[in-house]
């Protein structure tokens, strides 16, 4: 006969269990309470050599972002050592076994899961000793620009001009043209104008050149360029070229704005006219008698 199925067995039965496991709980529990310490030790020690490693590479390197960079790794890999010891001493070999025996697999499923992430990861090592790029330069990326504020393993902070920030993935920054306006301490600034066709065009280009060098500093190897570019619809256009000191693209502004106004303040002067576009609407005489003869019946 088969064994007819009982509430209160499998109550007893569930009791048992119940109490081995406390009975294991309350052995373990030391175990337990050291590990947590072990945890907290450890946490504590990683934030130390932390700060400790950034202070030694601040002398040593001048990169913010990799002192930042390294200091997240040195605090990183002390957790995990942190972490594997209080495995020990719950007296989990097993478990820690399998997981060191697992982690190919499980490292392989997160690679392919995590492409993107991992790829960002990588970029921001890479971004972090890259010497083209620190924390404080200002760069331009895509359709983005600003001060780099951070440098971490997913992204990269920019604060904008207009003091926005906009958070950029770092393989985004890796795999296209970026520009640093703080790498250069020279930059060449492009003003573009233009001048009537009455006007003396040697007379145009020695007044321009002449304003250039008075007010901005031409460094050996460098000097003002001056070229007519087209004949417009009302004008013939120049552009004139010259280098600045700039570090950032402020800068450049005020030398344009600068530039601009000595240009037409000294073309008032001398008479040379700056002309606008200008059009010329024939409506044919049909058509001027018609508005004639609605204007006066009105």
């Amino acid at each position: 006969m088969e064994d007819k199925f009982s509430i209160n067995d499998a109550i007893a039965s569930l009791w048992d269990k119940l109490d081995g496991w406390l009975d294991a709980i309350i052995l373990k529990l030391p175990n337990f309470i050291v590990a947590i310490l072990v945890m907290i030790i450890f946490y504590f020690l990683a934030k130390l050599l932390r700060r400790l490693v950034r202070r030694v590479l601040l002398n040593k390197v001048s990169q913010v972002s990799v002192q930042q960079m390294v200091g997240q790794i040195v605090f990183a890999i002390t957790l995990l050592v942190g972490f594997f010891i209080a495995l020990g001493v719950m007296e989990l070999d097993k478990v820690l076994t399998s997981v060191l025996a697992g982690a190919g697999v499980v490292g392989l499923a997160i690679g392919l899961a995590l492409q993107g992430t991992l790829s960002n990861t990588f970029s921001g090592l890479l971004l972090s000793f890259l010497p083209k790029i620190r924390i404080g330069d200002f760069v331009e990326t895509g359709d983005n620009s600003g001060y780099v504020t951070e440098i971490s393993l997913r992204n990269i902070v920019l604060r904008r001009t207009d003091n926005e920030y906009v958070i950029i993935p770092n393989s985004d920054v890796v795999d296209s043209p970026f520009i640093n306006y703080s790498w250069t301490e020279r930059s060449r600034v492009d003003v573009s104008c233009g001048v009537g066709y009455e006007d003396d065009l040697q007379k145009v280009e020695d007044i321009v050149t002449r304003i250039i060098k008075e007010n901005f500093e031409q460094r050996q190897g460098e000097g003002v360029e001056f070229f007519f570019t087209e004949f417009g619809d009302s004008s013939i256009n120049f552009v004139t070229r010259f280098w600045i000191d700039s570090k950032k693209p402020k800068p450049k502004l005020e030398a344009k704005h600068k530039a601009i106004k000595l240009i037409k303040q000294h073309f008032d002067t001398d008479g040379i006219n700056i002309p606008f576009p200008i059009r010329t609407l024939d409506f044919g005489k049909n058509k001027l008698t018609m508005i004639s003869e609605q204007t006066n019946e009105e």
